[in-house]
């Protein structure tokens, strides 16, 4: 804290300036102050005798001046004391170095004697090491972690003391396998023959005559030469291995190693109750084939990934790892995506189990539990700062894993699969995926342990696809089947519903209201789309109670829209009296913890007369207690129809009867699309309850005309969408890593999903020490002489090639170029059979992808059928002079792919294709063959040799650039950089070698392989690399780490920050919350959880005006710093993340204001302010920790201040579901 310093200075003069010296903190620097602070100054250390005589002379309570007895008593206590001056030095004991040990009988068990044992690694701590073996810290860091904890090793990365990389490269060093093997082992007399040999295959019946001596004809053989007989039978009894007698084994285990085993679930489980007779749970019904194998791999300690169809039953997976961690005394944690799943799971397991715990960002409940229900940052959390919870872990169970594919928060399900230890066993629950065994296959991988993939094959409550198409009087009772129960698509039934909307719709179209009539042929107005939309609702409702079709979802793509479907309906009441009593009581019970006023908000009255009548909403605009409400009244079948959006698929396990939708477009925040397969399939799965429906009935409203067959096929009958990876670098990820020497940030992104399922290093290796081996075993290159410049000139001619083909796609790919290249035109050809031979084009392919030239090549008389080897030198790359045949001239008709053109010249020929080809084809038949070619071919031929005779030296080419007017940069650096390497070709003398080429392609082209093998296994070749040295200049531009990659003081604070951790730590470091109160600085960071857009204008005060100046300042700071190291967002997109459109809301709110006051300052909804709220509540202690790292206590305690202001009322009011 801030303190004055006094020197002995003479009373302030007329003369004097008006100075203070004030020292900052402890660091001994100061500051001299010229000018007044605005607060004065702060407060100075009190002076040890008046603080004494104020705490023990003129306290009454201490001293009280009637009672003398009692106060001399209490001075003698303190007048009497023994002083302990030790009691001041704390040093915490050293670990000791030797433990005692028992010695116990073998045979009876009896203890014998103790032994003294040295003990190992006993200065490991979590400030040092990432072993299981190191000592716990202290209890307050035992449930989160410090975040200067090492994490423990992550399963599937080895942990390497520095000795034991010194001695591996040592040892690397010093073996070489090839040769300097040891081959007689101590004592024998014969060793090992490590040379290889090539065995010849053996039989088992020459074996046994070898050993034997049971053939006649071996016999005579071995009489003639009986010492090669003695030696070779002698081998054959001596040798240990299959492989010495030439019979090979089958491919080692490791080679065909899977980490992902699919378990075959069509056949029943009959064994389960013998192989688990006392299990650690027991449902009161008969489990699936999926469940029962899911909990014989549990039983087995195995990982699991149970993609299962809604509704299946993944919960009795989890179910039975919680009972068995409670059977084995372990833990369990269960992570879940959204907090209100994670509060459902918390009342369900609790009801269960009983010692069950919950760890939100708000909420800690029972952290000591054996079962620990929290969301997945929250794990994340706990595995960076070494949460001593990790040691007791048994099983992590992941729910809903499909959200791995949200583009914001998918990253850190990798990162958590990445850091979770050796020991913790994975089960994985998610929706039916198509490449589950893709990612379980991944995840085996990167901890090194077998992952079983269960998937269910069909849902259990099928389901039933539905088009309604309006409310006319025809079709207000009917709803046409698209899809069946056994998942077909009726074609027919789609046509039938056309020809019904056609005759409801006809072009010319009839609106009718009462009191109002028109025949328009134009769009009608927004009021009569609404009017419509009421009808069709209230005619589907009726309809389905009447069937009782309830209870009903009705997903619907916008919020507003939902409100204002459910009060279009005023009109309908669909409960009974009981059903109304018991939801009013329930209402009531639920709200009772509420403040009167927060009672009476608009949104709470309105909801309650909409639950009167069975009907409700539920979407992020909703009060989260009015929504817990709404799940337990809909769970209860007293909600009949539910107006919900998206959010209410993904994270409430509700399922319902009829699922309606709205419309099959929303908006992804970019613009409309229809809804993917798997979002709809998430959906449509809530319709269908497991024991109380046949079918679940999924219906699509199509209240402005029929969707189109192709749009509805693709969404009902398409895959689920495959679960992808969006791992991407975060500067929380990057600084944890860095603060561990142990752990590297490379590791993380070798190991993420996108980079790992591109390459399986297994084989990768192995493929690498085979390709050595061979190149060890070629002839080395003679530097010497003439082919002394055979590498470079090697080099050159790949480059050369790279070009060329660069440069031919780019023609083909060109208008110019197609046009060229059409029928008539004159080519020069090299490929396997042709070398710089004539050609002309017959025919052009219509393929754009893989485009072929049908042409007439000349060549010599014989080898038409192109029996040539491939030219492995490739002299037409320096030699342009062209194929001239020594005898007879011939000719072949043959598809060119675009390689097998070098060079389009500047000649056209006039040629009849459809003659060639034909004449040609004719005589490729045995009867014609001898045939003389036809008249057009002949000419043509000819007509080509003239050509090549007349030019051998090469035929003038089509220059792209100057030419077929190519003007783009890749294609004019390429042009001249062709030129350039055609000429440099002639300056080398390798090519005056008869057998040069042969001798340095096979061995370059293993090096080649070699090289791309090594790039990939390599850091070099990581995706997120190049990103990852940005986000390092920019941290060391901030100096959040050294030019050595330690984390500074910065970094340590960044750390501990989950989200905008770079712009909340310039400010705390800038101290722009210091002049600000609680409020205001509660009010100032809003901007950090608040994203969506308002219309209204807040009103503030100048300080806070003048501090979000401030926070923009700093922003775009940081946008530009991080748009100079190369990241590709721009200063105005960072910047524009940071909206201030709550700033007066929370203000407001922190100064006490009613909530039913606040939400009158803003259009943005009630529920979205709640969260808001929340979530801001999170930032503040995030921001108190790191206010406690720096050492400024004052804004840590402003922090709390600002904290406790906001957390009152409706808006921290406790979820139902955890009382």
């Amino acid at each position: 804290t801030p303190s004055l310093c006094f020197a002995d200075v003479p009373p302030v003069g007329p003369a004097d300036l008006p100075l203070s010296l004030l020292e900052l903190g402890c660091s001994g620097r100061f500051e001299l102050i010229t000018h007044p602070l605005p607060h004065g100054l702060p407060p100075t250390t009190l002076n040890l005798e008046t603080e004494v005589e104020k705490q023990f002379l003129r306290d009454p309570a201490w001293l009280p001046i009637h009672d003398t007895d009692f106060v001399f008593q209490k001075f003698l206590k303190v007048a009497q004391r023994k002083v302990d001056v030790d009691s001041l030095l704390s040093c915490s004991p050293s670990a000791l170095p030797s433990g005692l040990s028992v010695v116990r009988d073998p045979t009876t068990g009896m203890l014998l004697d103790f032994t003294e044992v040295l003990l190992e690694n006993t200065g490991l701590s979590a400030k040092n090491s990432l072993s299981l073996q190191r000592q716990p810290g202290p209890p307050s860091e035992s449930l989160r972690g410090s975040n200067t904890n090492y994490p423990f090793l992550p399963g599937g990365m080895e942990e390497l003391s520095l000795d034991e990389i010194r001695k591996k490269s040592e040892l690397e060093e010093e073996i070489d396998f090839e040769k300097d093997l040891l081959k007689v082992p101590p004592g024998f007399k014969f060793g090992m023959d490590f040379t290889s040999k090539a065995k010849p295959e053996v039989n088992l019946l020459s074996l046994l005559s070898e050993v034997e001596d049971s053939s006649d004809l071996q016999r005579e053989e071995e009489e003639k030469d009986e010492e090669q007989k003695k030696e070779k039978a002698s081998n054959v009894l001596r040798t240990n291995s299959l492989e010495d007698l030439g019979i090979k084994p089958t491919e080692s285990p490791e080679e065909k190693k899977k980490w992902a085993i699919p378990v075959d679930i069509t056949f029943p489980c009959d064994d389960f109750y013998k192989r688990i007779p006392n299990p650690a749970f027991k449902w009161p019904f008969e489990l699936d084939v999926f469940q029962k194998q899911a909990i014989l791999r549990l039983e087995a300690h195995d990982s699991v990934f149970v993609a299962a169809h809604t509704s299946a039953g993944k919960t009795v997976v989890a179910e039975y790892a919680i009972a068995l961690s409670q059977k084995h005394m372990t833990r369990t944690i269960y992570t879940s995506p959204i907090k209100a799943l994670s509060n459902q799971k918390f009342r369900d397991f609790k009801t269960t189990f009983k010692d069950v715990g919950l760890l939100t960002g708000d909420v800690q409940l029972s952290p000591e539990s054996a079962c620990l229900i929290m969301t997945t940052e929250i794990l994340r959390s706990m595995l960076y700062n070494g949460s001593e919870v990790i040691r007791d872990l048994e099983w992590v169970i992941f729910d809903e894993v499909h959200y791995i594919n949200d583009a914001e928060r998918g990253v850190v399900w990798e990162e958590v699969l990445i850091m979770l230890p050796d020991h913790v066993s994975i089960i994985l629950l998610s929706a039916t995926v198509p490449n589950a065994l893709e990612f379980s296959e991944w995840i085996g991988r990167i901890k090194k342990k077998h992952i079983y993939v269960i998937s269910t094959m069909k849902r259990p409550v099928p389901l039933e696809h539905h088009l309604y198409t309006g409310n006319s009087t025809k079709t207000q009772k009917e709803m046409f089947l698209l899809v069946d129960a056994a998942g077909n698509f009726l074609t027919k039934g789609y046509g039938f519903i056309v020809l019904c909307s056609w005759s409801l719709h006809p072009p010319r179209r009839f609106f009718f209201i009462p009191g109002w009539f028109s025949t328009c042929l134009c769009p009608p107005p927004l009021y009569l789309y609404l009017y419509q939309d009421r009808s069709v609702w209230l005619a589907l409702l009726h309809f389905l109670s009447q069937r009782q079709q309830t209870p009903v979802v009705a997903f619907t793509f916008s919020r507003a829209r939902c409100d204002d479907n459910a009060r279009s309906l005023e009109s309908m009441d669909l409960t009974t009296s009981v059903e109304k009593a018991e939801i009013h009581s329930f209402f009531q019970k639920s709200l009772s913890r509420l403040r009167g006023g927060d009672r009476q908000l608009p949104q709470i009255l309105l909801m309650r007369d909409l639950l009167k009548r069975g009907v409700a909403v539920h979407h992020s605009g909703i009060l989260p207690i009015l929504k817990e409400v709404i799940e337990m009244l809909f769970s209860r079948g007293l909600v009949k129809v539910l107006f919900a959006t998206e959010t209410f698929a993904m994270g409430v396990n509700m399922p319902a009867r009829t699922v309606v939708f709205d419309s099959i477009r929303k908006h992804d925040g970019t613009g409309f699309r229809n809804l993917l397969p798997g979002e709809y399939i998430q959906m449509a799965g809530r319709a269908g309850r497991r024991g109380l429906d046949a079918t679940g009935t999924v219906i699509i409203l199509c209240k402005a005309g029929v969707h189109e067959m192709a749009d509805l096929h693709a969404m009902m009958m398409g895959k689920p969408t495959i679960l992808q990876s969006q791992f991407r670098l975060t500067y929380t990820m990057i600084l944890n890593l860095l603060r561990v020497e142990a752990l590297r940030v490379t590791d993380m992104m070798k190991r993420s999903f996108s980079e790992t399922s591109a390459k399986d290093s297994r084989i990768t290796f192995k493929r690498i020490s085979q390709l050595r081996q061979t190149l060890s075993s070629l002839p080395p290159l003679d530097p010497e002489g003439q082919l002394s410049d055979l590498l470079p000139y090697y080099h050159t001619v790949a480059e050369l090639r790279v070009t060329n083909e660069s440069l031919q796609k780019a023609i083909v790919e060109s208008v110019n170029g197609l046009k060229a290249l059409s029928v008539g035109r004159v080519l020069v050809v090299n490929n396997k059979q042709h070398l710089n031979a004539l050609g002309v084009i017959l025919q052009v392919s219509n393929d754009a992808v893989n485009r072929t030239f049908t042409a007439l090549i000349i060549c010599e008389k014989g080898n038409e059928e192109g029996k040539g080897e491939p030219d492995a030198a490739s002299p037409h790359l320096y030699n342009t002079a062209l194929f001239i045949p020594e005898g007879p001239c011939s000719h072949t008709v043959q598809k060119l792919k675009l390689q097998d053109i070098s060079a389009i010249t500047v000649k056209t020929l006039k040629v009849i294709p459809d003659r060639i080809i034909d004449n040609y084809n004719k005589r490729q038949q045995p009867r014609f063959r001898h045939e003389p070619p036809g008249q057009a071919i002949s000419t043509a031929t000819q007509e080509l040799l003239r050509l090549a005779e007349a030019n051998p030296g090469g035929l003038a080419t089509l220059d792209p650039v100057n030419d077929l007017q190519l003007k783009s940069v890749d294609v004019v650096e390429g042009s001249m950089r062709l030129r350039m390497l055609q000429d440099s070709l002639k300056s080398f003398t390798c090519i005056h070698s008869p057998t040069f080429f042969a001798r340095v392609k096979e061995r370059m082209s293993v090096q080649e392989e070699l090289d791309r093998l090594l790039f990939l296994v390599s850091d070099q070749s990581l995706t997120l690399l190049p990103e990852y040295h940005q986000r390092i200049k920019v941290l060391q531009s901030l100096q959040y780490i050294d030019g050595g990659g330690a984390v500074q003081l910065k970094g340590r604070v960044a750390c501990q920050i989950s989200s905008h951790e770079l712009l909340l730590t310039e400010l705390l470091f800038e101290n722009v919350m210091s002049p600000l109160a609680p409020e205001e600085s509660a009010a100032l960071l809003s901007c950090l959880v608040f994203t969506q857009k308002t219309q209204v204008e807040p009103h503030l005060t100048s300080t806070l005006k003048e501090s979000i100046e401030r926070v923009l300042s700093v922003a775009r700071r940081i946008g530009e710093l991080q748009r100079e190291c190369g990241i590709p967002q721009t200063a105005e997109e960072f910047v524009g993340q940071f909206k201030f459109g709550l700033t007066e809301v929370v203000y407001c709110w922190a100064r006490g204001m009613p909530f039913a006051e606040i939400a009158l300052l803003t259009d943005i909804q009630e529920g979205t302010v709640v969260r808001c709220i929340q979530r801001l509540d999170e930032v503040l202690k995030e921001v108190r920790q790191a206010a406690r790292i720096v050492g400024d206590s004052v804004l840590g305690s402003k922090m709390e201040r600002a904290s406790l202001a906001i957390r009152r009322d409706i808006v921290f009011t406790a979820s139902l579901y955890t009382h």
